[in-house]
């Protein structure tokens, strides 16, 4: 249970940064929507990228 509570935290908390930097760009602020999505970029290759792999992984190896 608590492995769902930490996922779904984090992809709210993702939805939303995102959605901040979309509405930065609508105000006209190109630089921090700019700096937002480069930074969740890096998060994204950096922290989430092989487990994400791996999760695929496994999916696709249990319907086999």
């Amino acid at each position: 249970m608590s492995d769902w509570l930490f996922a779904f935290f984090h992809l709210f908390l993702l939805l939303g940064i995102i959605v901040y930097a979309f509405y930065s760009l609508i105000q006209g602020n190109i630089l921090r929507f700019v700096v937002i999505m480069v930074l969740l970029t890096g998060y994204y290759f950096l922290v989430l990228h092989g487990a994400v792999k791996k999760e695929i992984k496994r999916k696709k190896k249990g319907k086999k």
